[in-house]
């Protein structure tokens, strides 16, 4: 009996730690919806126009990234007055980078179209996680740039997987680390955000962004603003 007693107990504290981490999940994601501008405002975002520089070792390039929700994205880059671009749809990805040599868009990487199509969810993908079949893991804490951040695994329905990294203080992302190359398993791409700023219509965005490749700096984010689908053609 003594031994059936223990058992329970037992199973009663993991039981209750695992609930208490669910709950953690939940309170961390919750602060960070509201740090955004909040459940019903996020609901209603469905375009989003950024423009700036990106600034690289060499020089600094124009970068413009228009993106409707789960539908498109398009990204240009303009380099000594060429027009280079990323463009995706929710179900092809080309990359055309005319400054490089190319005379005609190429076809995605498998690796790099489903991270493409990740971003293309803009109201952010720890938004209605459950509801889009998103599994997320607090793994624990971390000091990210001398501030503590949660570090939580977001595992996406297409089989991606990102860690994410939420301020503690702030609760904003500051930081997201994912292997989306599928052929090189060992791939990993780490990015920045900080410098963060409400545009007109109430929404938080990162105005800079930094990767391996270089910093941008977004001088204008605009918001719900009408984006034709043909913007988005390959």
């Amino acid at each position: 009996m003594k031994n059936l007693v223990i058992f329970g107990v037992f199973v009663l504290i993991l039981i209750l730690l695992q609930f208490a981490q669910g709950q953690t999940v939940d309170d961390i994601i919750d602060k960070y919806i509201a740090a955004l501008g909040g459940h019903e405002n996020l609901a209603s975002l469905q375009t989003v126009i950024m423009e700036g520089k990106i600034t690289t070792q060499l020089s600094d390039l124009g970068i413009t990234n228009t993106i409707s929700h789960l539908t498109g994205l398009r990204l240009e880059v303009e380099i000594n007055g060429i027009i280079n671009n990323q463009v995706a749809n929710t179900t092809k990805g080309t990359v055309f980078w005319p400054s490089n040599g190319m005379t005609s868009p190429e076809e995605m990487e498998p690796g790099q179209f489903l991270s493409i199509v990740n971003q293309m969810d803009i109201q952010g993908v720890l938004f209605n996680y459950k509801g889009k079949g998103i599994h997320v893991e607090l793994i624990g804490k971390e000091e990210i740039n001398d501030s503590m951040a949660y570090h939580l695994k977001v595992r996406f329905k297409n089989g991606t997987t990102s860690h994410f990294y939420v301020d503690i203080k702030t609760s904003l992302l500051v930081k997201i680390t994912e292997k989306p190359v599928l052929n090189n398993p060992k791939a990993e791409i780490t990015t920045y955000y900080s410098n963060y700023k409400q545009n007109v219509d109430g929404y938080w965005f990162a105005y800079t962004v930094t990767t391996a490749n270089g910093t941008i700096y977004y001088e204008k984010i605009t918001t719900n603003l009408p984006v034709e689908e043909s913007l988005f053609d390959n």
